[in-house]
């Protein structure tokens, strides 16, 4: 949450309102509470909790130590692209720099004549894992987050070794407003299988559809990439996207995710 001067405070939202992370007793940023307290914890504390109205939310932090992409997971979108779904996860990683959070003005860059958003569900990673199992790997998921990942696509297009390129111009991923606990989302849908991801420009839903419908589940991205390498706290899975959308200046891109939130973005020319 951004607070007076611009800063940005660390902040838990519940029924009960807004609380900051510090009256509850935890110092620092999300990124050093993630391993020391479950939201639920968090939720539970004594603390004095405001009304949320007024508050300006921003990106829950700015520094993760990695940022995985998953493409061509949803196998409708794949379609989209006329590609395979791949055998293994077509994954990539993004820098820091390109976190944004709601709100914030995703650039189109100026070497770019077709760049596309896309909302995806985001698994945040809650504490370190390597070489972990499928049937334990949610065990590690602290929560979900909406996330919109933008793509210059017709960068990418002219040969696919551009990937990295075209996926890491600043601003070309927003997560936020707030990381929903594991255990609530499975409360409300039942499963991650269930939860509904909609890529949404201008108010007009422009593809939808269910994590059930993605080749490599969650569970299977997270074991998959901790044998890869080690997965730390904040650490971020974006799970691929139903549909991509074209964006211009002035467009707002929106990632819905029904009992997770609804992120939003204003698109601009940038440099």
């Amino acid at each position: 949450m951004r607070v007076a001067e611009g800063n940005e405070v660390a902040v838990v939202v519940t029924e009960r309102g807004v609380a900051l992370a510090a009256d509850l007793g935890f110092d620092g940023d999300v990124l050093s509470i993630l391993p020391r307290a479950s939201l639920s914890e968090l939720a539970t504390a004594s603390g004095d909790f405001r009304d949320p109205a007024g508050f300006e939310f921003v990106a829950p932090y700015r520094r993760p130590r990695k940022l995985w992409g998953i493409g061509l997971n949803y196998l409708e979108h794949a379609g989209d692209l006329s590609e395979n779904v791949p055998t293994e996860p077509a994954s990539f990683m993004k820098g820091d720099h390109t976190i944004i959070g709601p709100g914030d003005p995703i650039p189109v860059p100026s070497q770019s004549t077709r760049t596309t958003a896309e909302a995806e569900l985001g698994l945040v990673i809650g504490r370190e894992c390597y070489q972990v199992e499928e049937d334990e790997a949610l065990d590690y998921v602290y929560g979900v987050v909406p996330v919109l990942d933008q793509t210059a696509e017709d960068i990418l297009e002219r040969n696919p070794r551009f990937l990295t390129r075209s996926k890491n111009f600043p601003g070309f991923f927003s997560f936020g407003p707030t990381i929903v606990g594991l255990d609530a989302v499975l409360a409300h849908w039942g499963s991650l299988d269930a939860v509904e991801v909609s890529t949404v420009l201008n108010g007009s839903v422009h593809r939808s559809n269910t994590v059930s419908n993605i080749a490599f589940s969650p569970a299977f991205l997270v074991s998959f990439h901790s044998k890869v390498m080690p997965l730390y706290p904040g650490d971020i899975i974006s799970t691929g996207t139903p549909g991509a959308v074209h964006i211009n200046p002035a467009d707002v891109a929106e990632c819905r995710i029904p009992g997770v939130g609804t992120l939003s973005n204003p698109v601009i020319a940038g440099r």
